[in-house]
């Protein structure tokens, strides 16, 4: 598509999609864009989308679908709790889990990755750092991933009524855990966000459940497939993966090269508030488009032999994180959840190898693997 048209319509999709990385982070930054979609929701034009109430209400106050000026009070109110000095505390505990989990894996059978090791540690933390309990991690997946269905498109009633089913229950427990968590006098993110509500000044009842939802399906949904998908990177290099460790500097550099070379969300969506010249196509308001995020960071104008791996390169940028006003709130705590828990797992077993092929997803909105075994 670099070479053909990085401007071209996905039918199927009925999307203009963008895949040059100078466009496509453009984009990003331009507040002729926005996710906020201002015409309403998209009808179902058989049923309506009353069957989706419990979804829309929880979406309607999320700070992902928001824009200024609810975006900027909402993304102020937690913002802190992710900067980098913020997160860098966080490090001994993923080291302790890191540990604790390949102490816990088989020595003498395969096993994937994903469950076994990808998906506590960044589903543990972001419960930890939130204030929400551990033990209910199985519910918290289960309605995160019905939820996440809603963003396939021509999807069924099926899949419609699950997220909303997995909405309610979501907000119920929520509803149900902030009431407790009130009394507490717990130190985490719930408890500043509780104290602010309970001013009455900057976050509604609906706003503090639809924040601690993104939050949680947000902080590690993406972390899986990336960890994932940097295993499987860095195990297609052969050779000692302890290499890429070394230092903290290495492993900084190659987390880096991972989320550019193959990023956990390929896709991301805005909606034109004007008339937005994209070269080949002007986008008309209310229209999307799709900037295909792993697409820029293979664009070979940009970087020097895209399809390689290579970290420390001296091109080394990416946009998997978003760009400008909507850039990843959890960037620097997905960074810090991968450095040390990768660098924790090659050194604790370097000479680990794939037991199958590993097969990516047929999925809509994440990049990711099916499973990862290995042995």
């Amino acid at each position: 598509m670099h070479r053909a048209s990085p401007v071209f319509l996905w039918r199927e999709y009925g999307m203009w999609c963008v895949a040059g990385y100078d466009q496509v982070n453009a984009l990003l930054r331009d507040r002729r864009l926005g996710r906020e979609n201002r015409w309403g929701a998209p009808l179902n034009p058989v049923e309506g989308r009353g069957h989706l109430t419990d979804f829309d209400r929880i979406e309607s106050g999320s700070l992902l679908e928001r824009e200024p000026p609810a975006h900027t009070r909402l993304r102020t109110l937690v913002n802190r709790a992710f900067v980098s000095r913020s997160v860098e505390r966080l490090r001994p505990r993923i080291n302790a889990l890191a540990h604790d989990l390949i102490d816990a894996l088989p020595t003498d059978q395969p096993f994937d990755l994903l469950p076994s090791f990808a998906t506590p540690i960044p589903l543990t933390v972001i419960c930890e750092l939130l204030g929400v309990p551990v033990e209910r991690s199985t519910d918290l997946l289960s309605w995160s991933h019905a939820m996440c269905e809603m963003y396939v498109p021509q999807r069924s009633r099926e899949t419609e009524d699950k997220a909303n089913r997995a909405s309610a229950d979501f907000g119920a427990f929520l509803t149900t855990h902030i009431e407790e968590h009130r009394h507490n006098g717990a130190d985490d993110l719930l408890s500043a966000l509780i104290a602010v509500r309970d001013t009455g000044e900057k976050l509604s009842d609906a706003e503090l459940i639809s924040t601690c939802v993104l939050l949680l399906n947000a902080g590690h949904e993406a972390t899986v497939h990336q960890t994932g998908n940097a295993v499987k990177s860095i195990l297609d290099q052969g050779g000692d993966p302890r290499r890429f460790f070394a230092t903290p500097e290495l492993a900084a550099a190659s987390v880096e090269e991972a989320l550019r070379f193959d990023a956990p969300l390929h896709m991301f969506t805005r909606y034109a508030y004007e008339a937005v010249d994209l070269g080949p196509v002007t986008l008309k308001p209310g229209e999307q488009v799709a900037l295909l995020l792993g697409a820029a960071n293979r664009d070979p104008s940009v970087f020097e032999v895209p399809n390689e791996f290579r970290p420390g390169r001296a091109d080394q940028k990416n946009v998997s994180f978003g760009a400008g006003l909507h850039f990843c709130i959890g960037a620097p705590l997905a960074r810090l959840e991968m450095q040390e828990s990768l660098s924790v797992f090659f050194s604790r077993l370097p000479e680990l190898k794939l037991n199958a092929a590993p097969r990516y997803r047929d999925s809509y909105h994440f990049h990711g693997l099916e499973s990862l075994m290995l042995r």
